[in-house]
């Protein structure tokens, strides 16, 4: 069977199709999937905060574990839902959130092992690593898309995840107020990008 020769112009106009079709999708489905991530880590970095703050123990930041029951609900949602077209770059951003969400669980994994064989266990490195892991998938999604807005949201979140793990590698400890940087970085990063897609989906609708 003779495979069909694109011209210049076919390919270009067959990629701008491609990448529509993938804004689309994207804004029809994923601006929920930014806001439920995003207000999640909102609500957990004030709840956090608080908690940590009014009774002086650490211990309450492992509610930050809480943060994988929306990936998992999210999943299987997505499971059951999936959009009409499917192309090549739907697939590209399926991919990456899949290694990103595969970093957040091996990260706790590795720290758990490791720090059974140091006897030392530090899950503040948890907070900047989130930090880098969401905002590098952020990043890639928008570059895909090309949707400045998730291009460069995730700048501040990259700042405050340096500016951490330069005060614990310089002898630091995490501070409470962290959380709070946390949950502002997920704000900029997927909040507002967020609802800036489900404004574009409502605008696709009419």
């Amino acid at each position: 069977m003779e495979e069909k020769k694109f011209t210049e112009k076919e390919s270009l106009e067959l990629i701008s199709q491609m990448i529509q079709v993938t804004k689309e999708n994207l804004e029809r489905g994923s601006g929920n999937v930014f806001l439920v991530y995003g207000y999640a880590a909102v609500v957990l970095s004030v709840v956090v905060y608080a908690a940590v703050n009014l009774t002086g123990r650490p211990l309450w930041n492992a509610l930050w574990f809480l943060m994988f029951v929306p990936a998992i609900v999210m999943k299987i949602l997505q499971a059951r839902k999936k959009p009409s077209v499917v192309t090549h770059m739907d697939k590209m951003i399926a991919h990456t959130w899949c290694i990103v969400g595969s970093l957040f669980g091996l990260t706790v994994v590795v720290m758990i092992l490791i720090g059974l064989v140091i006897d030392s266990c530090h899950f503040g490195l948890m907070l900047p690593l989130c930090l880098l892991y969401a905002g590098i998938g952020t990043s890639i999604t928008g570059l895909i898309v090309r949707v400045p807005a998730l291009v460069y949201s995730p700048l501040v979140a990259f700042v405050v995840a340096v500016y951490m793990l330069m005060i614990l590698t310089n002898g630091g400890s995490v501070a409470p107020e962290w959380n709070l940087y946390f949950g502002f970085s997920f704000l900029l990063m997927m909040v507002i990008p967020g609802h800036l897609l489900n404004k574009k989906a409502a605008a696709y609708a009419c």
